[in-house]
């Protein structure tokens, strides 16, 4: 079984028509996408476990969904379904859970031989006020890793990963550097990491690239200050674990990055579904 456009678009849907927005705040409308995550991964044939904190007096959960559970080494694969704001958040993180949630369901579907365990977590409190606090979902998880030294292949984060564009020069760049090295239109996805895991980049992007039909690339930036550490892979820096984002660009290609017209019609599921099958090869061959 392959990622299917459908199952994706339904996903995105759920969580962009949900009111009030999925930011926290609203903790009931939270509470509606951890129901509706826990039951992708139930009927995947995941075990469940919730993880809950404390921030600004309210409690906070990720849902996690763990495959091959009790295998010693340990392969998270990630993304955040908070918003930013009152914004439907289609990319931001619409795309990204859908594309955990459809990983995961190709996992359940084709049940792969793994000497390797997959948690499939969803993260709260990736955006601001949060972002780079201890109380992100994403920190919350990676200090429980270490904590119980847990043996980790490393991590892979889904972010923003729907939105794409075929005219030429569509893709801006922050720097001439880098607008040397890349592509000029946006119908790429990227492989974001830091030059300290640059192995482990490169062995995702490789695997990601034998089987997506779409363009895979990659950058190791030299540290996590700038681009690279804008989501939850940096979390798992602070404990020393290898961690990268698969990414569309994010605010540098998506004109509606934290707006209310970051909504599901700008999204192209098709580039889409092609996104998860390299993932899903990287994730499945990774060792």
């Amino acid at each position: 079984m392959t990622a299917q456009r459908n199952r994706l678009y339904h996903d995105v849907q759920f969580l962009t028509e949900l009111r009030p927005y999925r930011n926290y705040l609203n903790l009931e409308s939270l509470g509606k996408v951890c129901d509706y995550i826990k039951e992708v991964f139930v009927n995947a044939g995941l075990e469940i476990e919730e993880q809950k904190w404390i921030a600004n007096g309210q409690e906070y959960t990720n849902v996690i969904g763990s495959y091959n559970k009790g295998a010693s080494k340990r392969l998270v694969v990630g993304a955040h379904y908070d918003v930013y704001g009152d914004q439907p958040g289609a990319d931001d993180n619409g795309s990204a859970v859908a594309g955990l949630l459809e990983t995961a369901r190709l996992i359940g579907e084709n049940k792969p031989h793994l000497d390797y365990q997959i948690d499939f977590v969803a993260f709260c409190l990736e955006e601001p006020p949060f972002f780079g606090t201890t109380k992100m979902g994403s920190y919350v998880h990676a200090k429980s890793l270490s904590d119980n030294k847990v043996d980790v292949i490393g991590m892979i984060c889904y972010e923003m990963i729907g939105f794409f564009s075929d005219e030429p020069n569509s893709q801006p760049y922050p720097s001439e550097e880098l607008a040397k090295l890349y592509p000029s239109t946006a119908n790429f996805i990227i492989v974001v990491g830091i030059q300290d895991y640059e192995s482990f980049n490169i062995r995702v992007h490789t695997l990601m690239a034998e089987e997506a039909q779409i363009d895979v690339q990659v950058v190791s930036y030299p540290s996590g200050d700038g681009p690279a550490g804008l989501s939850d892979q940096s979390s798992y820096w602070r404990f020393g674990y290898p961690a990268l984002m698969i990414n569309d660009t994010s605010f540098v290609r998506n004109p509606h990055y934290h707006l209310e017209s970051d909504t599901i019609e700008t999204l192209d599921f098709d580039k889409m579904t092609e996104v998860i099958n390299g993932a899903y090869h990287a994730i499945v061959k990774i060792v």
